[in-house]
Protein backbone atom coordinates (compact mmCIF):
# COMPACT_ATOMS: atom_id res chain seq x y z
CA UNK A 1 0.00 0.00 0.00
CA UNK A 2 2.67 2.25 0.87
CA UNK A 3 4.29 2.15 -2.47
CA UNK A 4 1.17 2.28 -4.47
CA UNK A 5 0.47 5.32 -2.55
CA UNK A 6 4.17 6.82 -3.40
CA UNK A 7 3.30 6.03 -6.81
CA UNK A 8 0.38 7.97 -6.84
CA UNK A 9 2.12 10.54 -4.87
CA UNK A 10 5.24 10.23 -8.36
CA UNK A 11 2.82 10.56 -10.35
CA UNK A 12 0.60 13.29 -9.49
CA UNK A 13 4.12 15.53 -8.81
CA UNK A 14 4.57 14.61 -12.98
CA UNK A 15 1.60 16.11 -13.73
CA UNK A 16 1.47 19.03 -11.60
CA UNK A 17 5.14 19.67 -13.36
CA UNK A 18 4.14 19.17 -16.56
CA UNK A 19 1.02 21.64 -16.00
CA UNK A 20 3.18 23.97 -14.81
CA UNK A 21 5.66 23.35 -17.74
CA UNK A 22 3.03 24.73 -20.43
CA UNK A 23 4.00 27.21 -22.78
CA UNK A 24 2.19 29.74 -22.15
CA UNK A 25 -0.36 30.79 -22.89
CA UNK A 26 -2.34 27.98 -23.10
CA UNK A 27 -5.43 29.91 -22.18
CA UNK A 28 -7.82 32.85 -23.70
CA UNK A 29 -5.66 36.27 -22.05
CA UNK A 30 -7.45 38.89 -20.53
CA UNK A 31 -6.97 42.66 -21.37
CA UNK A 32 -8.30 44.54 -18.88
CA UNK A 33 -9.99 48.14 -19.74
CA UNK A 34 -11.73 51.22 -18.31
CA UNK A 35 -15.20 51.76 -19.80
CA UNK A 36 -15.96 50.73 -23.64
CA UNK A 37 -15.04 53.63 -25.91
CA UNK A 38 -12.23 55.23 -23.80
CA UNK A 39 -8.94 55.89 -25.43
CA UNK A 40 -7.29 52.64 -23.85
CA UNK A 41 -10.59 50.21 -25.03
CA UNK A 42 -10.03 51.15 -28.68
CA UNK A 43 -5.64 51.22 -28.82
CA UNK A 44 -6.71 47.26 -26.53
CA UNK A 45 -9.40 46.49 -29.48
CA UNK A 46 -6.78 47.62 -32.16
CA UNK A 47 -3.89 45.34 -31.16
CA UNK A 48 -6.24 42.15 -29.91
CA UNK A 49 -6.24 40.81 -33.03
CA UNK A 50 -2.38 40.41 -33.67
CA UNK A 51 -2.10 39.09 -30.26
CA UNK A 52 -4.65 36.35 -30.77
CA UNK A 53 -3.19 35.29 -33.67
CA UNK A 54 1.12 35.66 -32.92
CA UNK A 55 0.36 33.37 -29.58
CA UNK A 56 -2.20 31.03 -31.30
CA UNK A 57 -4.85 32.06 -28.21
CA UNK A 58 -7.56 34.16 -27.73
CA UNK A 59 -7.00 37.95 -26.42
CA UNK A 60 -9.86 39.35 -25.17
CA UNK A 61 -10.53 43.27 -24.24
CA UNK A 62 -12.56 42.87 -20.51
CA UNK A 63 -14.00 46.29 -19.46
CA UNK A 64 -14.16 47.18 -15.38
CA UNK A 65 -14.77 50.84 -15.13
CA UNK A 66 -13.05 51.85 -12.19
CA UNK A 67 -12.29 48.78 -10.77
CA UNK A 68 -10.18 47.78 -13.94
CA UNK A 69 -6.57 48.92 -12.35
CA UNK A 70 -7.33 47.49 -8.85
CA UNK A 71 -8.25 43.92 -10.34
CA UNK A 72 -5.58 43.82 -12.24
CA UNK A 73 -3.15 44.57 -9.44
CA UNK A 74 -4.56 41.97 -7.75
CA UNK A 75 -4.64 39.01 -10.18
CA UNK A 76 -2.30 36.15 -10.59
CA UNK A 77 1.23 37.31 -12.08
CA UNK A 78 0.60 34.55 -14.62
CA UNK A 79 -0.06 36.45 -17.95
CA UNK A 80 -3.74 35.51 -18.80
CA UNK A 81 -4.66 39.22 -17.32
CA UNK A 82 -3.31 42.36 -18.18
CA UNK A 83 -3.55 46.03 -17.94
CA UNK A 84 -4.33 48.61 -20.82
CA UNK A 85 -4.35 51.78 -18.94
CA UNK A 86 -3.67 55.67 -19.82
CA UNK A 87 -1.22 57.49 -17.74
CA UNK A 88 -4.13 58.21 -15.91
CA UNK A 89 -3.19 54.79 -13.65
CA UNK A 90 -0.40 57.43 -11.89
CA UNK A 91 -1.52 60.79 -12.16
CA UNK A 92 -5.21 59.28 -9.89
CA UNK A 93 -2.21 57.32 -7.16
CA UNK A 94 -0.39 60.43 -7.31
CA UNK A 95 -3.32 62.61 -6.23
CA UNK A 96 -5.04 60.55 -3.71
CA UNK A 97 -3.84 57.25 -2.13
CA UNK A 98 -5.74 54.38 -4.13
CA UNK A 99 -5.71 50.87 -3.06
CA UNK A 100 -2.96 49.71 -5.60
CA UNK A 101 0.56 51.52 -6.25
CA UNK A 102 1.30 52.38 -9.55
CA UNK A 103 5.29 51.31 -9.20
CA UNK A 104 4.70 48.40 -6.71
CA UNK A 105 2.20 46.62 -7.83
CA UNK A 106 2.94 45.92 -11.43
CA UNK A 107 5.41 45.05 -13.97
CA UNK A 108 5.11 47.63 -16.82
CA UNK A 109 5.15 45.61 -20.78
CA UNK A 110 5.34 48.56 -22.90
CA UNK A 111 3.97 52.19 -23.94
CA UNK A 112 1.27 51.51 -26.89
CA UNK A 113 1.21 55.24 -28.09
CA UNK A 114 2.21 58.65 -26.60
CA UNK A 115 1.07 62.30 -28.00
CA UNK A 116 1.56 65.99 -26.80
CA UNK A 117 -1.19 67.73 -25.51
CA UNK A 118 -2.24 71.48 -27.02
CA UNK A 119 -2.16 75.22 -24.48
CA UNK A 120 -5.10 76.55 -25.83
CA UNK A 121 -6.42 80.16 -25.32
CA UNK A 122 -9.38 82.14 -25.76
CA UNK A 123 -9.16 83.84 -29.45
CA UNK A 124 -9.61 87.27 -27.51
CA UNK A 125 -6.90 86.83 -25.40
CA UNK A 126 -3.82 88.86 -26.48
CA UNK A 127 -1.39 86.23 -26.33
CA UNK A 128 0.41 84.27 -29.13
CA UNK A 129 3.05 82.02 -26.86
CA UNK A 130 3.99 80.46 -23.22
CA UNK A 131 6.15 83.79 -22.85
CA UNK A 132 3.36 86.33 -23.53
CA UNK A 133 0.63 84.10 -21.85
CA UNK A 134 2.73 84.10 -18.48
CA UNK A 135 3.92 87.63 -18.46
CA UNK A 136 -0.13 88.53 -18.95
CA UNK A 137 -0.75 86.06 -15.89
CA UNK A 138 1.48 87.93 -14.19
CA UNK A 139 -0.45 91.17 -14.26
CA UNK A 140 -3.23 89.89 -12.54
CA UNK A 141 -2.36 87.83 -9.54
CA UNK A 142 -4.80 84.98 -9.43
CA UNK A 143 -6.91 86.52 -11.93
CA UNK A 144 -5.62 84.05 -15.05
CA UNK A 145 -7.98 80.76 -15.08
CA UNK A 146 -7.09 77.87 -16.97
CA UNK A 147 -9.98 75.23 -17.72
CA UNK A 148 -9.54 71.23 -16.97
CA UNK A 149 -11.51 68.09 -17.90
CA UNK A 150 -11.83 67.14 -14.07
CA UNK A 151 -9.57 67.23 -10.86
CA UNK A 152 -6.68 64.76 -11.16
CA UNK A 153 -6.58 64.48 -15.23
CA UNK A 154 -3.77 64.71 -16.82
CA UNK A 155 -4.60 67.85 -18.61
CA UNK A 156 -5.38 69.80 -14.78
CA UNK A 157 -2.18 68.76 -13.65
CA UNK A 158 0.16 69.27 -16.89
CA UNK A 159 -1.72 72.68 -16.38
CA UNK A 160 -0.61 73.03 -13.15
CA UNK A 161 2.90 71.93 -13.18
CA UNK A 162 3.10 74.89 -16.17
CA UNK A 163 1.62 77.33 -13.39
CA UNK A 164 4.33 75.88 -10.72
CA UNK A 165 7.00 75.90 -13.12
CA UNK A 166 6.38 79.51 -14.18
CA UNK A 167 5.92 80.64 -10.51
CA UNK A 168 2.82 82.24 -11.38
CA UNK A 169 -0.16 81.00 -9.64
CA UNK A 170 -3.35 80.87 -11.80
CA UNK A 171 -6.98 79.79 -10.90
CA UNK A 172 -8.47 76.25 -11.83
CA UNK A 173 -11.89 75.53 -12.98
CA UNK A 174 -12.36 72.31 -13.22
CA UNK A 175 -15.76 70.66 -15.31
CA UNK A 176 -17.12 67.13 -16.23
CA UNK A 177 -15.44 66.27 -19.23
CA UNK A 178 -13.48 68.45 -22.18
CA UNK A 179 -16.88 68.89 -24.08
CA UNK A 180 -17.35 71.35 -21.38
CA UNK A 181 -14.63 73.07 -20.90
CA UNK A 182 -13.76 73.82 -24.52
CA UNK A 183 -17.10 75.90 -25.36
CA UNK A 184 -16.00 77.94 -22.23
CA UNK A 185 -12.36 78.61 -23.41
CA UNK A 186 -13.75 79.34 -27.06
CA UNK A 187 -16.41 82.33 -25.18
CA UNK A 188 -13.56 83.34 -23.25
CA UNK A 189 -15.49 82.79 -20.07
CA UNK A 190 -12.19 81.14 -19.13
CA UNK A 191 -8.62 82.36 -20.24
CA UNK A 192 -6.77 79.11 -21.23
CA UNK A 193 -6.55 74.81 -21.06
CA UNK A 194 -4.73 71.86 -22.47
CA UNK A 195 -6.30 69.89 -24.56
CA UNK A 196 -5.46 66.93 -26.53
CA UNK A 197 -4.91 67.33 -30.38
CA UNK A 198 -7.91 64.97 -31.91
CA UNK A 199 -10.40 67.12 -29.62
CA UNK A 200 -9.03 70.66 -30.06
CA UNK A 201 -7.92 70.89 -33.24
CA UNK A 202 -11.69 71.00 -34.33
CA UNK A 203 -12.03 74.43 -32.62
CA UNK A 204 -8.47 75.98 -33.06
CA UNK A 205 -9.25 75.30 -36.90
CA UNK A 206 -12.05 76.93 -36.81
CA UNK A 207 -10.48 79.46 -34.96
CA UNK A 208 -12.22 79.15 -32.14
CA UNK A 209 -9.52 78.95 -29.68
CA UNK A 210 -5.36 79.46 -30.63
CA UNK A 211 -3.02 76.79 -30.35
CA UNK A 212 -0.16 78.13 -28.90
CA UNK A 213 2.35 75.44 -27.93
CA UNK A 214 2.86 71.81 -27.82
CA UNK A 215 3.35 70.23 -24.23
CA UNK A 216 5.76 67.41 -25.16
CA UNK A 217 10.08 68.09 -25.08
CA UNK A 218 10.14 67.82 -28.11
CA UNK A 219 8.01 69.01 -31.45
CA UNK A 220 4.75 66.87 -32.43
CA UNK A 221 5.29 65.29 -36.20
CA UNK A 222 1.55 66.08 -36.24
CA UNK A 223 1.90 69.79 -35.85
CA UNK A 224 5.24 70.47 -36.63
CA UNK A 225 4.44 74.73 -36.56
CA UNK A 226 3.64 74.73 -33.05
CA UNK A 227 6.64 75.18 -30.81
CA UNK A 228 6.95 73.07 -27.44
CA UNK A 229 6.18 75.01 -24.04
CA UNK A 230 9.93 74.23 -23.26
CA UNK A 231 11.29 76.17 -25.73
CA UNK A 232 8.46 78.79 -25.55
CA UNK A 233 9.87 80.07 -21.48
CA UNK A 234 10.05 77.18 -19.70
CA UNK A 235 13.07 74.37 -20.13
CA UNK A 236 12.16 70.90 -18.94
CA UNK A 237 8.56 71.02 -19.11
CA UNK A 238 7.62 67.75 -20.38
CA UNK A 239 3.81 66.64 -20.72
CA UNK A 240 2.37 63.64 -22.88
CA UNK A 241 -0.79 61.50 -23.12
CA UNK A 242 -0.03 57.99 -23.27
CA UNK A 243 -1.52 54.52 -23.36
CA UNK A 244 0.59 51.38 -21.63
CA UNK A 245 0.31 47.68 -21.08
CA UNK A 246 0.98 46.70 -17.90
CA UNK A 247 0.80 43.34 -15.99
CA UNK A 248 0.63 42.53 -12.10
CA UNK A 249 3.97 42.56 -10.42
CA UNK A 250 6.13 39.62 -10.76
CA UNK A 251 5.05 38.45 -14.05
CA UNK A 252 7.46 36.05 -15.40
CA UNK A 253 9.87 38.50 -17.64
CA UNK A 254 10.09 35.80 -20.27
CA UNK A 255 6.03 36.18 -21.06
CA UNK A 256 6.53 40.36 -20.76
CA UNK A 257 9.31 40.51 -23.19
CA UNK A 258 6.77 38.32 -25.71
CA UNK A 259 3.55 40.70 -24.96
CA UNK A 260 6.44 43.41 -25.65
CA UNK A 261 7.62 41.96 -28.74
CA UNK A 262 4.17 41.01 -30.04
CA UNK A 263 2.71 44.37 -28.90
CA UNK A 264 5.16 46.41 -30.78
CA UNK A 265 4.70 44.43 -33.84
CA UNK A 266 0.80 45.52 -33.52
CA UNK A 267 1.56 48.69 -33.71
CA UNK A 268 3.46 49.17 -36.49
CA UNK A 269 0.85 47.37 -38.80
CA UNK A 270 -0.41 49.47 -41.50
CA UNK A 271 -3.92 49.65 -39.77
CA UNK A 272 -3.18 51.06 -36.61
CA UNK A 273 -0.62 53.72 -37.95
CA UNK A 274 -3.04 54.84 -40.11
CA UNK A 275 -5.79 55.21 -37.29
CA UNK A 276 -2.94 57.02 -35.04
CA UNK A 277 -1.63 59.36 -37.90
CA UNK A 278 -5.20 60.65 -38.02
CA UNK A 279 -5.29 60.92 -34.73
CA UNK A 280 -1.91 63.07 -34.31
CA UNK A 281 -0.41 60.09 -32.12
CA UNK A 282 3.28 58.39 -32.40
CA UNK A 283 3.43 54.36 -31.54
CA UNK A 284 5.76 53.66 -29.54
CA UNK A 285 6.29 49.85 -28.15
CA UNK A 286 9.22 51.02 -25.90
CA UNK A 287 11.02 47.88 -24.07
CA UNK A 288 9.72 46.87 -20.63
CA UNK A 289 12.75 48.28 -18.66
CA UNK A 290 12.52 51.33 -19.83
CA UNK A 291 9.09 51.94 -19.95
CA UNK A 292 9.45 50.73 -16.07
CA UNK A 293 11.70 53.52 -15.68
CA UNK A 294 9.05 56.22 -17.20
CA UNK A 295 6.21 55.24 -14.79
CA UNK A 296 8.17 55.56 -11.67
CA UNK A 297 9.87 58.91 -12.95
CA UNK A 298 6.28 60.06 -13.66
CA UNK A 299 4.48 59.34 -10.59
CA UNK A 300 7.62 60.66 -8.48
CA UNK A 301 6.91 63.84 -10.21
CA UNK A 302 3.20 64.06 -9.44
CA UNK A 303 3.28 63.13 -6.33
CA UNK A 304 6.04 66.31 -6.19
CA UNK A 305 3.41 68.19 -7.70
CA UNK A 306 0.59 67.21 -5.63
CA UNK A 307 2.59 68.03 -2.68
CA UNK A 308 3.77 71.40 -3.56
CA UNK A 309 0.25 72.53 -4.92
CA UNK A 310 -1.45 71.30 -1.64
CA UNK A 311 -4.28 69.62 -4.77
CA UNK A 312 -6.62 67.65 -3.81
CA UNK A 313 -9.33 65.58 -5.41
Amino acid sequence: MAKLSALFFSIAVLFAGYAHAQPWPAKPVRIVTAEPGTGNDLIARLIISHLSNAFGQQFVVDNRGLVAVDMVAKSAPDGYTLLVSSSTVITTAALKPQNYDPVRDFTAVTKLTANPYIVCVAPALPVTNIRELIALARTKPGGMSFASAGIGSIVHMGAELLTVMAATPMTHVPYKGVSDAYPSVAAGQVDWMIGSPISALPFIKSNRMRGIAVTSAVRSKALPDLPTVAESGLPGYDVVAWFGMLAPAGTPPAIINRLQSEAKRALNTLEVLRRMDIEGTDVVGNPPAEFGREVKAEYDKWRELVRKTGMKS
